[in-house]
């Protein structure tokens, strides 16, 4: 029997005696691709902190291939994350190889030659990243997360800024990596249709677990759809509420 890659159990995180995650179990399978959808405030980006050990006091369990993440560090050598907004100074003369290579234990210049062919960039290799596009400089960070071969990517809300047709490009080398490269793929974002149309599986988040399962039964249900909708709406105007 396989091991599932994720699996998450009653997690709950607290702000100031505020919860902002409640009770939220899920598991992921072994090349799945998991879509993670939920308004502004709904505790995405805290379940990411929490996965990546970033955070560490919740409530509950967290594992990775049957590993409670609290016992070992080990498995984040088998993540690759990428951010919503990489932080990174402009004007550091930094290259596209050079950020990549930072992604490596021990750098290699074959699997960074590899890796920048799988996101489309290799003729970019010696240019400066302050000098690319918004979706190029987001392939670059994609390019360094695959760099330490990973089996499971997370992205963060990763399009946010970007145009059209990078973004397009961009779930383009998602999809290779997931039914290519057997990468088990977690994507958080606010585009349902793009949810729809690239993940297996999907997981609806607003503090607690509205819904986790085939993308299908969910984004052909009606009922479900108006319930999430609605639900998303009093959680924004909850958040709007609160700045």
């Amino acid at each position: 029997m396989q091991l599932d890659a994720i699996e998450i159990k009653n997690l709950t995180v607290d702000y100031d005696r505020i919860t902002v995650v409640d009770d939220v179990s899920f598991s992921v399978e072994q090349n799945d691709f998991l879509g993670i959808i939920g308004p502004n405030g709904a505790g995405k980006t805290t379940l990411f902190a929490c996965m990546l050990r970033i955070m560490r006091n919740y409530r509950g369990e967290i594992s990775f291939f049957g590993k409670d993440i609290r016992k070992s560090r080990k498995y984040l050598n088998e993540i690759g994350y990428v951010p919503q907004k990489p932080v990174f100074e402009k004007n550091f003369p930094v290259t596209v190889r050079e950020v990549v290579r930072m992604g490596m234990k021990n750098p290699n210049e074959k699997r960074i030659d590899d890796v920048l062919k799988q996101v489309w960039i290799h003729e970019l290799d010696h240019r400066i990243i302050g000098e690319l596009s918004g979706g190029q400089q987001q392939r670059v960070f994609i390019a360094k997360a695959l760099a330490g071969n990973p089996k499971i990517l997370i992205l963060d809300e990763p399009v946010t800024g970007i145009d059209l047709q990078s973004t397009e490009i961009f779930y383009s080398i998602l999809t290779e990596l997931n039914k290519k490269q057997n990468i088990t793929i977690i994507l958080s974002s606010h585009d349902l249709d793009a949810v729809n149309r690239l993940a297996n599986k999907v997981a609806c988040l607003n503090k607690t677990l509205f819904f986790h399962g085939i993308s299908d039964e969910f984004f052909k249900n009606d009922q479900l759809l108006k319930q999430y909708s609605e639900s998303s709406m009093q959680q924004h105007m909850h958040h709007r509420d609160e700045k």
